[in-house]
């Protein structure tokens, strides 16, 4: 069985040096979704050093970068006419309603960027729910350490990416869409509650 190490990308610029991150991210790819390559190869360094959001690799027992997920802090809104009374009955833990809007403002966690690297033909064992266990295992920690219990992210409108993060182990419920303003994609925004 293969072991895995989760390094934040910050820890792993202080071991072995900035030129040595941008060779092992420029071997990330991922066909599904260049977005996700994209950043990762042009961007992940700088937000990470300017604060903005802390990409995590998945490293194998020989250093390769298996997978990627990157982790933020933002304010999200959720309707209260869209929750069910026992989600309702869980987020005023964590926020209260406006009445004017209708809509709680939380602070939450984001996970920002998610996927596999497909390089070197995709002989990864890391699957989804792996890479999902592996982020909100540092949400727990974060979480452990100045609290918070809402966790949320966005992903297109595609059948197969919404069952996986709604799937038992997952276990993210939708709370409302967004069209993208830069190419007109539609992303649904999904939220879990630790």
């Amino acid at each position: 069985m293969n072991e895995y190490n989760t390094v934040n990308i910050l820890d792993l610029i202080e071991a072995v040096g900035e030129d040595e991150v941008k060779r092992i991210l420029s071997d990330f790819f991922c066909e599904k979704n260049t977005e996700i390559e994209s950043f990762i190869k042009k961007s992940a360094i700088d937000f990470a050093k300017r604060k903005i959001s802390v990409t995590h690799l998945l490293l194998d027992e020989n250093g390769e970068l298996e997978a990627i997920f990157t982790l933020s802090h933002k304010a999200i809104q959720v309707r209260d006419d869209i929750l069910s009374s026992d989600l309702r009955k869980k987020i005023k833990r964590y926020a209260q309603i406006d009445e004017d809007t209708n809509c709680y403002t939380l602070s939450a966690f984001l996970i920002a960027q998610f996927g596999k690297n497909f390089a070197n033909n995709n002989n990864s064992k890391i699957d989804g729910n792996l890479l999902m266990a592996s982020s909100l295992k540092v949400l727990r920690t974060v979480q452990h350490e100045v609290g918070g219990g809402v966790v949320y992210l966005e992903c297109e409108d595609k059948p197969k990416l919404l069952a996986f993060y709604q799937n038992d182990m997952n276990r993210f419920r939708i709370f409302d869409e967004r069209i993208s303003e830069s190419d007109d994609t539609k992303y649904i925004q999904l939220l879990r509650l630790f």
